[in-house]
Order: structure tokens, then sequence, then C-alpha cells
């Protein structure tokens, strides 16, 4: 018998705001995260904006001694975790910890401290690189870090599907719950790629808007795009079995009702024409979901202000709900946050959460020139007050993985 999910815990750490609540009221208050890069000198490069996390002090977080075995993107992950644990109200006297997972992922994880120890074997010599170098960079140490932190023995692992990673890692843990393998799951993504290195290789592979309007640079299908702006931070979400979190007396935000992955088998970057991958990625989440394509009230879209993303999902979006897709709200939080890369789907997830829950459509900000190849029905420039029922979330990764995962607002 197939369990129902639920989402009972929210936490997040974002370029707009540092827990949930700051970060969905700067959604609502059409708040812009992007700014002039920080972290290191631009002199020499095109890019100088970025979503950077804003007043960051690890030390609020973390001993010392901790914080410098971290790489950011697995800080950033525990200050969400640990945000998202706690709104839950598990407990061990709730809950089984050896039954709770951790399905956290990174599309690239610690760059920040690759670029660090690559500078210091180059300089110094291989003798001085950090004996924390591999354990502060790989991939899986997010989720690590939070089952270390935490206590929780359950599965833990972490998809890397570039940018689809996070709402892969959601739409996996609800695929577990639904077969009974574990209670909750942790469950969402966290990035840390704004360095010299992580700006440099997507600015030489032309992927980063050169905007210096931090109002003008990411604006997803708008006619000006001309590229993404890079975001940092983390969103963790718990995801739990209906009747594990009943009989704990847990408040329920929302139920994931379907998901959907497919790859493209196309090119390394570029989507598939048409965004045929993505298309077959959302029918397969409304065929898992049992409803119509006309029953989704607003998707959540990648959008990501690159001209190929955005005019090929909204190709995408038209095969995928056919008739539907002419009325159906959509927009971008991209225009708010920037692209998280890994990060993304998740942060996303919690838009979509908190829009069913306060009956808020999230606008897409900065929105100004219509392109007639983005010609959904694009939520412009200012939230919506409307009771929605069912969302839909995508996202689009390098490789050609795609994801989406379909929210109903929750009903006994």
């Amino acid at each position: 018998m197939e369990k129902r999910v639920v989402i009972t815990g929210l936490g997040a750490i974002t370029p707009i705001g540092n827990n949930v609540d700051e970060t969905w009221e700067g959604i609502k208050n059409k708040k812009c995260g992007i700014d002039k890069i920080t972290s290191f000198d631009t002199t020499n490069f095109k890019t100088t904006l970025a979503a950077e996390v804003k007043d960051y002090d690890p030390t609020k977080y973390f001993e010392v001694k901790q914080f410098r075995r971290l790489d950011k993107s697995s800080q950033f992950a525990i200050i969400a975790a640990r945000e998202a644990f706690k709104d839950s109200g598990i407990t061990k006297e709730n809950t089984n910890f050896e039954r709770v997972g951790i399905f956290v992922s990174s599309g690239i994880a610690g760059l920040n401290t690759i670029q660090e120890q690559a500078e210091i074997n180059c300089l110094k010599g291989n003798n001085r690189v950090s004996p924390m170098f591999i354990p502060m960079t790989i991939a899986n140490m997010p989720a690590g870090n939070i089952s270390i932190d935490l206590g929780l023995k359950g599965e833990s692992i972490s998809i890397v599907t570039a940018c689809s990673s996070s709402t892969n890692a959601i739409g996996e843990a609800y695929r577990t719950i639904k077969y009974g393998a574990e209670d909750a799951i942790l469950a969402g993504g966290t990035e840390s790629s704004i360095c010299r290195l992580g700006i440099a290789g997507f600015e030489n592979m032309k992927a980063l808007s050169q905007a210096t309007d931090k109002n003008r640079a990411s604006i997803p299908f708008d006619k000006e795009r001309d590229g993404f702006v890079m975001g940092e931070g983390s969103a963790i979400l718990v995801v739990e079995d209906l009747e594990h979190a009943l009989n704990r007396g847990a408040k329920i935000y929302a139920e994931i009702i379907g998901y959907g992955a497919t790859s493209d088998a196309y090119h390394i970057t570029s989507p598939a024409p048409e965004g045929e991958g993505g298309a077959r990625a959302m029918k397969r989440a409304i065929e898992d979901a049992k409803i119509k394509p006309e029953d989704i009230d607003y998707i959540n879209a990648h959008g990501t202000s690159t001209h190929l993303n955005d005019s090929f999902e909204t190709a995408a979006i038209k095969t995928a709900l056919g008739e539907a897709s002419k009325t159906v709200m959509v927009s971008s939080t991209k225009g708010n946050i920037g692209h998280l890369l890994g990060a993304a789907g998740s942060v996303e997830a919690i838009f979509c959460v908190k829009a069913l829950q306060d009956g808020i459509v999230p606008p897409t900000i900065n929105y100004r020139e219509k392109d007639d190849e983005c010609d959904l029905n694009i939520v412009p420039n200012e939230p919506v007050n409307k009771d929605i029922n069912i969302v839909m979330s995508n996202s689009l990764g390098f490789g050609g993985h795609n994801a989406s995962i379909i929210l109903k607002k929750y009903e006994e």
C-alpha cells in the first residue's frame, strides 16, 4: 500500500533572508537579493553581480573549531536543517531516529575550499594542503554533516544532478517514504560557489549575466535577459509519512503528490530542442499525481534568465499542459534570489509550500520586456493573492537532467 507523503518542516538561508520567514517576506515584498560581489575582487571579471547570503556570521551558528572544518556549503546546509528539524517537532520521544533519512544535494558542494586549497598547493606545496580538504569538499558531506549534527541514522544520500539536484532529492525522498522505507527524510539542497573559480567557469561558458544594474540582471522570461546570476544558500524540507506525522500531532504544510524525472540525452549544457525532456518530466509528475494538467494552479518555473532555458521551458510547459498552459500562472523567483544551482529547487519548493499556505503567488520581479518566445501567463512584478490548491516546481540541469514535483494543499 502506497503511503501519503507530507511536508512538516521548513528551513532556509538565502540571499533574501537567513531563515524561512525572512525569505518568504522578501518574496512577498519583491526583494532583490542580487548586488555587487563582496566575497572577492571582481576587477578582472566581466561578471560583477551575484546573490550572496547577507550578514552571514558563522560564529552565530558554530564554534570556531567546527566552522573552520566545514565548507560554507555544509554550514548553510546544517543551518537550514536545524531550522527545518526544529520546525517539524520531531524528537527522540516521538520518532525513531534510525528511520529518519537525509537526502541533501549540491551541484558542486565545496568549491570555495577547492579553490583555497588548490592555491595553497601551488604557492606553498603539497605538504601544506589541509588534511580536512577532502572531508570538506566531497559532495556527500552536507548530508553527512547534517546526520552527525542532528543524530539522524536513516538513509543518507546526495543526488548530484546539477541544477536539478535538490528537486531530485525531494522527489526521491517522496518515493522512499511512499513505499515505506523511512518515516521521515530531511530533503533539499545547498550551494556556495560564489568564488573566483566558480564565477570564472560559468562566465567563460557565457552563462552569466554581465549586467551592472541588479534589477536588470536576473530577469527570467524578459526579452532582454542575457544570462543567470549565481546565488548561494540552502533550503531543507522535512518530508514525512502522513500517518507518522498524524500520530505525533505534527503540523502539516502541504502534501507531495507527484514526481517526474527524465534525461534529455542531447547535450551537456543545452536543453533538448523544444524542451522535450522537461516536458516528459512534467508529464510523468502529472501522471504520478493522478491529476489533469488543468488542475495545476501555479508553476514555479526553473526560469534561469538565459535565452535557451526560458524559451525551451516555455515550449515544454506548452507540450506538457496543452490548453492549460494558456491560463496556468507561471513565475520564476530567480529574480529575487539568483540561481542557487543545486539548491535552487529546494528553495523554490519552499516558495511553493508558502504559496499554498498563504494563497500568495510569487511574482517574476523586474519583468519589463515581453518575449514572444516566452508567451506564458507570467506573473509580472506583483504577487497575486489567490487561493490555490495544486502547484508544480520545475528544475532543469546541465547534463540533460529534468525534474518536476507537484504539491497540493493538505486535506484530511
